[in-house]
């Protein structure tokens, strides 16, 4: 009997053993996704190359009142990090480019970095992320050597002062990176930087860091125009004829964001790596360009991100990994007006540096995102700055061929007051934005008029 029950008690133990190991076995097969955000989340990444952009403060309150509850920085700003302590909103912060040799050199200088940009906000401020560097291993290709360095130093750092389960570590990758990416299945990284693109995986693996991917169908489609359909880059709705099939798999791609982000799972596959989510650290659409991006419209980068947050929002995963939502940081949150050209790098943002909207995303039915601003409750106003004779020529086209009820602004009338080019015109470009149904692109008069929550009539 004794050897009956020493039997049974060895043969359970075997058996809580084997179902402990079969079940880390399985959590190895698909990404790890961190505490703090198991549910799929859309963020913003914030560049300050703004003319006049908002205080701290102000920026703040600007991303409560947009129910905006995840951010990427592209530094460490102090001041906003300040603004941002016993707020909920989530923040990646980042390590520039040219910090990355000091830091990549020297423990004492991350342990010193981490003191200064982390423990001395965290927890106060909720910050999730370190960003180490951006696209380093495509722009600055001579201080890629000490990525891997900077981000274990940064690591031990975050390691002493307890903080490495709560702050994950990765560096934003270019999509140049992984090489032949359709179809994914095909997909494998660069072999010239297999000696710090092996490492890191390794280490991402280790720590349940995400491996950050800029992922761009805006440009995959502009590269190959012809080839991939606008409405695959746009997440239209397909007819199956027009869906991407990969012949290895027979998985069929309804976008190519998808795509990208299969490229990147079957490319760390490739390497042996299976347990490292990917979080898409930027993506998005410019609103204007010049001749030589004639797809950089405020319809299409309306229809791109507004499908983008759905996609996200609706957790259907990947082909490959239906199972995993990959986390998308919009690129961006404010047109960044002091970029240089070409024009298009200074109109991706979702925004004017003024917090006026650049277009009004259609994202009903997508939870609370960006929600303040409803396509229900938008108006078309002149910007300030503009000068009154480029005014008044978009006020004459619009009392004119544009056919904007202009009555109400005739002497005598109801809204003759104020009796400015500037009032005068809001009315008439508001008139035509309503009368074209708040379409995208009908509140534009050539770059002089802007999207608005509030009514011109009773301003």
């Amino acid at each position: 009997m004794a050897y009956t029950k020493l039997h049974l008690s060895t043969l359970y133990f075997f058996l809580v053993i084997l179902t402990l190991l079969l079940s880390t076995s399985s959590k190895a097969q698909s990404p790890q996704i961190q505490d703090e955000d198991r549910e799929p989340f859309v963020g913003v990444n914030i560049g300050t190359d703004v003319s006049n952009l908002l205080s701290p403060s102000d920026l703040v309150s600007f991303l409560q009142l947009q129910k905006i509850t995840h951010i990427r920085l592209y530094d460490a700003d102090p001041d906003i990090l300040k603004a941002l302590a016993k707020t909920k909103i989530r923040v990646i912060i980042s390590v520039p480019n040219n910090q990355l040799i000091a830091i990549g050199s020297s423990n004492t200088t991350a342990a010193s970095w981490v003191g200064r940009n982390v423990v001395a906000h965290y927890p106060q401020t909720l910050i999730t992320g370190i960003a180490v560097g951006d696209e380093v291993l495509t722009t600055v290709p001579s201080s890629a050597p000490l990525l891997v360095p900077a981000i274990e130093s940064l690591y031990s750092a975050l390691v002493a002062s307890n903080l490495h389960t709560k702050v994950k570590i990765s560096t934003p990758n270019a999509a140049s990176i992984i090489l032949d990416p359709f179809p994914p299945s095909q997909a494998f990284f660069n072999q010239s930087m297999s000696d710090i693109v092996l490492p890191l995986l390794r280490f991402l693996s280790k720590t349940g860091s995400p491996l950050m991917m800029n992922l761009y169908p805006y440009y995959v489609f502009m590269q190959n125009k012809g080839v991939v359909p606008l409405d695959n880059a746009l997440f239209k709705p397909l007819t199956p004829s027009k869906e991407m099939v990969d012949p290895n798999t027979l998985l069929h791609y309804t976008n190519v964001l998808d795509a990208m982000i299969d490229a990147a799972y079957f490319s760390m596959k490739n390497l042996n790596v299976t347990d490292v989510m990917v979080l898409v650290t930027e993506s998005g659409w410019p609103s204007k360009a010049d001749a030589k991006e004639p797809y950089a419209t405020v319809d299409n980068a309306d229809t791109y991100n507004s499908n983008l947050i759905k996609h996200v929002v609706d957790r259907s995963g990947t082909p490959l990994h239906p199972e995993t939502t990959s986390s998308v940081f919009l690129y961006e949150l404010f047109n960044e007006d002091l970029r240089s050209p070409p024009v298009s790098e200074a109109n991706w943002g979702l925004f004017y540096g003024n917090s006026s909207a650049v277009y009004l995303l259609h994202v009903s039915g997508s939870g609370t995102f960006l929600a303040n601003d409803t396509t229900n409750q938008t108006f078309c106003i002149a910007m300030d700055g503009v000068d009154a004779k480029t005014l008044q020529a978009a006020l004459d086209w619009a009392c004119g061929p544009g056919r904007s009820n202009c009555t109400e602004i005739q002497p005598g009338e109801n809204c003759y007051s104020p009796n400015s080019v500037k009032s005068h015109a809001s009315y008439a470009f508001d008139s035509y934005y309503q009368k074209q149904g708040k379409a995208a692109g009908s509140c534009d008069f050539k770059g002089v008029a802007t999207i608005t929550t509030t009514d011109p009539i009773n301003k």
